[in-house]
């Protein structure tokens, strides 16, 4: 409050500006760290849900393959027991 009276403004409406003008520097270099800090946030769990997928796509890959060896298998054993039976 006193270096705005050392200030020697000459308008009673600059006195409130000036204290908004401080204020609204203050909140937006406030606001600008939890943007940084979001966006690193974001970025990271990005990431991490972009490896989530690959993982997720070889497991499918695999289970596919076992699902496939398993049906193979029980078709041979289908054909040998006909093939027994006659």
């Amino acid at each position: 409050m006193q270096v705005m009276r050392q200030l020697k403004l000459s308008h009673p409406m600059e006195v409130p500006m000036a204290r908004s003008l401080v204020l609204l520097s203050l909140v937006l270099s406030l606001t600008g760290c939890g943007v940084a800090e979001t966006g690193a946030a974001a970025a990271a769990a990005g990431v991490s849900k972009a490896e989530e997928a690959r993982q997720g796509l070889k497991t499918e890959a695999r289970v596919r393959q076992q699902l496939d060896a398993a049906a193979k298998q029980a078709a041979d054993q289908r054909n040998a027991a006909e093939a027994a039976s006659q």
